[in-house]
């Protein structure tokens, strides 16, 4: 269950659409594969399958989990480098730390989310605390990789702690679903306002709670790509209610808004449709990617990669986190 919740009567609403928006079209659905990640928590490869035109400017999500620990089992990452795009890293439900070679860090936990701007280099772990280890507990979240233009590529690498309740809270236009802006923003009308999220590329970024039954239909930019991940539930899409389940990702074609709609019956453990709904301005430049390197050209992952073994990335800081070997 998400960490953060509201009585979504009381929250600003999302406007309805006018008679002259379009309805954007659902172009595919993917289910994603499961992996392990780091030193071996499991995850679905959220974007597997799809082109990187359609993702732009997007690079690869994650989900983490859902999973409930036993004491001695959570498992994160060692210290790694990354260069040229940023990270977002959300816990729906549980606590991750973490800590990088530029004085970034801490608890990330039941709702907050970490922005990591890796601009010209960074390293970073991001590891169960201590005392999830210990006890075990739910562990859930989502890794977004977000690109950097050009121009921005060499970016100082900055740091944005975002808490749950810092998060913009709307409802639909009927109550039946709550929306959490992370970043961006969504429909224009008084009080909705944006996320907290500061980006370097134009996104929005939003995790939606409908309740069975409802349906949420919202305003997006037309000028972004659209993409809808279900991180739970079961449901529909898009003007001819394509069916949606846990695992799947649709890619929305151009248009004003963007239609979900939770299924009236859902498993008694998983009592709403839940998703995450996201889009940006596509960036339109070449993409090499290399591991923890997102570049413009091949001579530029070479570079990174030098650089990296250089030293240039920054160092460990004493005392840092470190992965922890318990229960293995």
């Amino acid at each position: 269950m998400p960490a953060i919740t509201a009585d979504t009567l009381t929250l600003p609403r999302v406007s309805g659409p006018a008679a002259s928006d379009t309805e954007r079209p659902v172009r595919s659905i993917t289910t994603g594969p499961r992996g392990y990640e780091g030193e071996g928590f499991p995850v679905v490869r959220a974007f597997a399958g799809v082109s990187a035109a359609d993702l732009d400017p997007f690079v690869h999500m994650d989900q983490m989990g859902e999973i409930e620990y036993q004491p001695g089992e959570p498992r994160g990452t060692d210290w790694h480098p990354h260069r040229g795009f940023e990270t977002v890293t959300y816990m729906i439900d549980g606590r991750f730390a973490h800590q990088d070679s530029h004085g970034g860090g801490g608890l990330i936990t039941d709702g907050a989310t970490q922005w990591m701007t890796a601009g010209s280099g960074i390293l970073h772990i991001e590891t169960p605390p201590a005392e999830l280890v210990e006890s075990g507990g739910t562990f859930h979240g989502i890794q977004l990789w977000v690109n950097l233009p050009k121009k921005d590529k060499f970016a100082a690498p900055r740091y944005q702690a975002i808490e749950g309740g810092q998060v913009k809270l709307l409802s639909s236009e009927d109550g039946g679903a709550l929306v959490r802006v992370i970043a961006g923003e969504i429909g224009n009308e008084e009080g909705t306002g944006p996320g907290p999220g500061a980006t370097y590329t134009p996104i929005t970024f939003a995790h939606a709670t409908i309740e069975p039954g409802a349906r949420l239909n919202i305003p997006w930019n037309r000028d972004f790509n659209a993409l809808v991940y279900v991180l739970s539930g079961r449901g529909t899409v898009g003007p001819v209610a394509h069916p949606i389940t846990q695992g799947q990702l649709a890619v929305f074609g151009p248009g004003d808004r963007i239609s979900v709609s939770a299924a009236d019956g859902q498993d008694s453990n998983r009592p709403a449709l839940e998703v995450l709904i996201l889009g940006g301005k596509p960036i339109r430049e070449p993409v090499f990617h290399y591991g923890p390197f997102v570049m413009n050209s091949k001579a530029e992952l070479v570079q990174a990669m030098e650089d990296f073994n250089a030293g240039k990335f920054g160092a460990i800081p004493p005392n840092a986190l470190m992965p922890h070997t318990s229960g293995r």
